[in-house]
């Protein structure tokens, strides 16, 4: 049976994390404006409005975010970047895939190993298992971080309001695994997945996988997709020998229990287009231009 212990004081906190909480809402609400009227090259002003901020709120808002301005976040989410992230990503990953590594990008990404639960354990529904819960704030809502002794296990995302809602969706996922609420545990795991000055390759961060064998599969090609860069369901459904696979392909990216870190965000449509993201495209199109803001830096 299914023990949920759930505790509605876990947003309740520090100063910082509800302030991370209302910029997230701002950003949000303004990266729907500019995903809607981007075509328009909309001003600032009309960025602010729709962010329920000031024009000068919302460039430190955006420079503090994702260390870009505003008016470059919206160059990022325009059909011709999202066409140039896929340009020549086959070759990129087939490249990753040959030698093993994930190209020079990687450099500048989470250096995530991993590994797989047995093909019992996830037909089991994780019975036998102790999954430790907790709610993090991060860059891109409250963000519940699921985990075993072996390593980070889960990564969805809530908007205010909505956190129960995102972790019945992913308890739903294992069953007849056991829930425990262990905010303290898990919080190293969210700095260690959100700050990116803790990104470093000789401390890789530990992810166990739990779910089919194709999945996993569809998962682990996710992993070598460098940051800045995407590609297709088809090019995926290519790189796993099921070149026929695309809807499949498509169907295991949806089912990802890791997001952001198995970065499903990363998978477009063949034209480019930001198809649908399970946490929400608004939150993907976060994920990439906070991405292109990392970029930026280095």
């Amino acid at each position: 049976m299914m023990t949920l212990a759930i505790h509605d004081q876990r947003l309740a906190g520090p100063g910082s994390q509800n302030a991370a909480m209302r910029d997230y809402d701002s950003v949000r609400r303004a990266i729907a404006f500019i995903s809607e009227k981007w075509r328009t090259q909309p001003t600032i002003e009309a960025m602010a409005d729709a962010a329920g901020v000031t024009p000068d709120e919302l460039h430190h808002l955006f420079r503090r975010w994702a260390s870009i301005t505003p008016k470059a976040f919206m160059q990022a989410l325009t059909l011709d970047h999202a066409k140039g992230l896929l340009r020549d990503s086959a070759s990129i990953l087939d490249a990753a895939l040959d030698s093993g590594l994930s190209g020079p990008g990687r450099l500048h990404d989470l250096f995530v190993t991993h590994e797989a639960m047995s093909p019992g354990e996830w037909k089991n529904g994780g019975a036998g298992l102790t999954l430790r819960y907790g709610f993090h704030h991060s860059p891109f809502g409250t963000a519940i971080v699921i985990a075993t002794d072996r390593g980070l296990s889960g990564l969805a995302f809530a908007d205010p309001g909505e956190e129960q809602v995102a972790l019945a969706d992913m308890t739903r996922r294992w069953r007849n695994a056991t829930y425990v609420e262990d905010h303290e545990g898990t919080a190293p795991l969210a700095q260690r997945i959100f700050d990116t000055k803790l990104w470093r390759p000789d401390q890789p961060l530990r992810v166990v996988m739990i779910g089919t064998d194709f999945e996993v599969r569809v998962w682990e090609t996710l992993l070598k997709i460098p940051m800045g860069r995407a590609v297709s369901y088809s090019d995926i459904a290519c790189n796993i020998n099921s070149p026929k696979a695309s809807r499949a392909v498509g169907a295991a990216v949806g089912k990802n229990p890791v997001s952001f870190v198995v970065p499903c965000h990363r998978a477009l449509g063949k034209s480019g287009t930001l198809t649908g993201y399970h946490w929400g495209i608004t939150r993907k199109q976060a994920m990439l231009g906070w991405e292109a803001g990392q970029l930026g830096l280095q």
